[in-house]
């Protein structure tokens, strides 16, 4: 029996990094039942540039479609000659070409939704949403997004992501010696809350005078937010090693001895619409702190595998975040119930639950 064709037609896929990012370039390598291509922007590094395609989670070259409109006059391209059974959109500034692959090959479509994006888009995302045969939500915060959007409550699906847990080794990295609070994330929107956290930080420091915070990753806001350390006088105490590979990401996960991401609504509504970096800051046994806004509270249990803090009050994080560093043993039955939790939330569940969608899909078409 011919496997399911399923095109994915999305900006974000591996290997550019970001939540978005590494769910979609999960479900390409989870889903092993289908036969699957994507088309997306090609990333710095790519040998010819341009969109690629991938076959089975390899990609190649083809063309060189640098904007969004040729990004989805590529899908369309390739969707007709492949003759898809499904289109999943990854990003609604794909959704033209799922939504003419849709009427001119009678397919289904499937329109992924984070949150913020949507407000972004506000009337790109309600035809989206209006006409999609299906709607998947990382969480109850971005189905009610959705919904608000333009969605059919009816064809809103919420499929949470995964995580790879690791394995536990009694002779794995020790805790760094003076007290760490760890951020990962792209440092490009305000709503994560790193303004917030450099007000904390003085705080902490009067209390654990050794504390620091390490943030990694990269993006435009890096230069504004290490000048505002500099000025502040945390140059000692806030560190920004920038993008590090994946190996040295697991090391600060494991060294570390908190994880904080103080993420917000913004104005305009959206905000996380899972964050999946607390499920793997759970995942390395990390208690977190975190913005009670948007999905954060799915992500983070209050009280059980974190604590949640009003995320625009400094005052109130900076509590949170000394009670967990000057309590190591407390900080650790929250993380070690953070890895329990992540446990539950693998990646071939999440693919189980996708595939049993599709399915249900063409199903429908016959």
């Amino acid at each position: 029996m011919r496997r399911p064709r399923v095109l994915l037609v999305t900006p974000d896929f591996p290997p550019a990094t970001g939540g978005i990012q590494r769910l979609l370039g999960e479900i390409v390598a989870r889903c092993a039942g289908w036969d699957t291509r994507v088309v997306t922007i090609a990333q710095a590094g790519d040998a010819q540039g341009g969109a690629r395609v991938s076959v089975g989670g390899r990609a190649s070259a083809l063309l060189r479609p640098t904007r969004i409109a040729r990004l989805n006059a590529t899908g369309v391209w390739r969707g007709i000659g492949w003759r898809p059974d499904v289109v999943i959109c990854g990003h609604v500034v794909a959704s033209p070409a799922a939504l003419v692959l849709q009427a001119a090959l009678r397919v289904p479509t499937v329109q992924y939704v984070y949150a913020s994006e949507l407000s972004h888009r506000r009337r790109l995302s309600r035809v989206a949403l209006g006409r999609s045969t299906a709607t998947v939500a990382l969480s109850r915060h971005a189905a009610d997004v959705a919904r608000s959007a333009g969605a059919d409550p009816a064809r809103v699906h919420v499929i949470s992501p995964g995580v790879d847990v690791p394995e536990p080794s009694a002779d794995g990295p020790a805790k760094f010696e003076l007290p760490t609070v760890l951020t990962v994330a792209r440092l490009a929107d305000r709503y994560k809350g790193f303004d917030v956290m450099l007000r904390a930080m003085p705080l902490v420091r009067a209390r654990l005078p050794a504390a620091r915070w390490v943030v990694i990753g990269d993006g435009p806001l890096r230069g504004e937010l290490e000048r505002t350390a500099r000025a502040w006088g945390l140059e000692d105490a806030v560190l920004f090693p920038g993008q590090v590979a994946d190996q040295e990401l697991d090391e600060w996960f494991s060294r570390a001895h908190v994880f904080a991401m103080l993420s917000r609504l913004p104005a305009d509504g959206g905000g996380e619409g899972y964050g999946l970096v607390y499920l793997e800051a759970a995942a390395h046994g990390l208690a977190c702190v975190a913005g009670n806004a948007g999905a954060v509270a799915e992500a983070v249990i209050d009280g059980e595998t974190g604590l949640l803090v009003d995320a625009n009050d400094h005052v109130e994080a900076a509590a949170a975040l000394t009670q967990l560093l000057a309590d190591p043993a407390g900080a650790a039955d929250l993380g070690a119930a953070g890895r329990a939790r992540a446990l539950t939330q693998s990646w071939e569940r999440m693919a189980a639950a996708l595939e049993a969608l599709v399915d249900e899909l063409i199903g429908s078409r016959r």
